[in-house]
């Protein structure tokens, strides 16, 4: 047979063996969500969120919302290691064998008081899962529920990482220091968001959010009677300048085409009108966009501190936290999993339905993992479209609509087992 005939037989060959396994993955995204929208699945998915709702816990404190994890993976035959990281659940579907991709979501909730009043409100007073959390923890669960029920055709296996203390514990950071996800090759995540419609995703490729850092410095004077300043050491005005030579280093040093922000959220000292304290406390966030900037951030940040404080004849000590809260690397998504994301998303939502978000500055300690593997976190749209103006995360007034659920859970279903059948190719 000539060479040309040879060729032109293999080329069709190949075309079609490849059809059916895009063509049935595509199908599989779809039956995902039409699964995570049925009564069964979408009504249990909003008993469990609003069960974790009303039982907001604190980072590392995670445990009834560890044990309710754990319960709903018994029922379902998913095997996990527990614990790790103190409160954090890792499950596994599929053949137990490589290649290995994760899923991850975020269990932990907020100190702040929830304002909104509604049957499922927040339990315990000065705690709520004011950063959507609790929906994290349902979707991911709701993706378990499909992956499970499609078991035989994970071409590899799938990690569930429930995962605590996202909000400044740096829990990212302990899951992987315990080494639970060493053999993993590639790692996805989510965020809702209320900002963003029901069945919109929001997302780009390379950085996507901020690294942050957190800053404290006491700083100690000598205190005496407002009326005789001249006898006192005052740590008010030490503190006053500090904290506006730090707003230089985002107006004078920092490169302006690299978001910079140095923020002071924090100014506490005295408590009385015709008394100079002893000291003063300042405390605040520092974020950017380079992690080698943000090593040099945080030097200058020091280095102003004691400066400052020296001038006005002041002692201080500055904290950043780095055993309890290091600093979060700015959370860089993988290109070739942008890809993959477009397509999937695309596929399953409409390509309309895909935006291409600009850089934010707020942070996510999911760029731990992304420092060793290749990860990619996207926003999925949670807005109720009926209130104006939105409440943001964080927000004691934030309301998360559910309808988004099932494609949150979807999606989650989608990316792994579509990973995993690529990657085998």
């Amino acid at each position: 047979m000539p060479f040309y005939k040879c060729f032109n037989l293999l080329t069709i060959f190949l075309v079609l063996a490849a059809t059916p396994i895009l063509s049935s993955s595509e199908q599989l995204s779809t039956k995902f969500l039409d699964i995570a929208k049925t009564p069964e699945v979408f009504d249990w998915m909003v008993k469990i969120r609003r069960k974790i709702h009303e039982n907001p816990e604190l980072a590392y404190g995670e445990f009834e919302t560890s044990k309710v994890i754990r319960e709903e993976l018994d029922k379902m035959g998913i095997p996990y290691k527990h614990p790790v990281a103190v409160t954090g659940v890792i499950g596994f579907i599929g053949t137990g064998t490589s290649p290995f991709v994760a899923l991850r979501a975020d269990m932990d909730a907020l100190p702040i008081q929830e304002m909104v009043e509604w049957e499922h409100k927040s339990k315990v007073p000065g705690k709520m899962h004011a950063c959507g959390h609790d929906a994290h923890v349902t979707m991911l669960l709701g993706a378990a529920k499909i992956l499970k029920q499609h078991e035989k055709e994970i071409q590899g296996t799938i990690v569930l990482v429930f995962q605590p203390a996202e909000e400044g514990g740096a829990g990212a950071k302990k899951i992987l220091d315990g080494g639970a996800l060493e053999n993993v090759t590639a790692i996805f995540g989510l965020h809702a968001v209320p900002n963003v419609p029901v069945g919109l995703v929001a997302s780009r490729s390379g950085p996507i959010l901020a690294g942050s850092g957190f800053f404290e410095a006491i700083i100690n004077g000598k205190g005496g009677h407002a009326a005789i300043p001249q006898l006192t050491i005052d740590p008010i005005i030490a503190a006053s300048n500090v904290i506006i030579s730090l707003q230089h280093l985002v107006s004078r040093e920092a490169d302006p085409l690299e978001p910079t922000v140095v923020t002071v959220s924090k100014f506490q000292g005295g408590g009385a009108f015709n008394v100079i304290p002893d000291y003063a406390t300042i405390g605040g966030t520092f974020r950017g966009f380079s992690k080698n900037g943000m090593e040099q951030l945080k030097q200058r940040i020091e280095q102003v501190i004691i400066g400052q404080a020296g001038v006005n004849r002041c002692n201080v000590t500055v904290n950043f936290f780095d055993e309890v809260s290091p600093m979060n690397p700015p959370t860089v998504n993988n290109d070739e999993l942008h890809k993959h994301f477009q397509n999937v998303a695309g596929n399953l939502l409409g390509v309309d339905k895909v935006i291409n978000m600009p850089p934010f500055m707020g942070a996510e300690d999911f760029a731990f993992y992304q420092e060793v593997i290749p990860g990619y976190f996207f926003m999925l749209g949670m807005k109720y479209a009926s209130l104006e103006p939105f409440q943001s995360l964080h927000s004691p007034y934030l309301r998360i609509n559910e309808d988004g659920l099932p494609y949150g859970a979807a999606l989650h279903a989608s990316l792994a087992t579509t990973y995993l059948i690529k990657i085998k190719q």
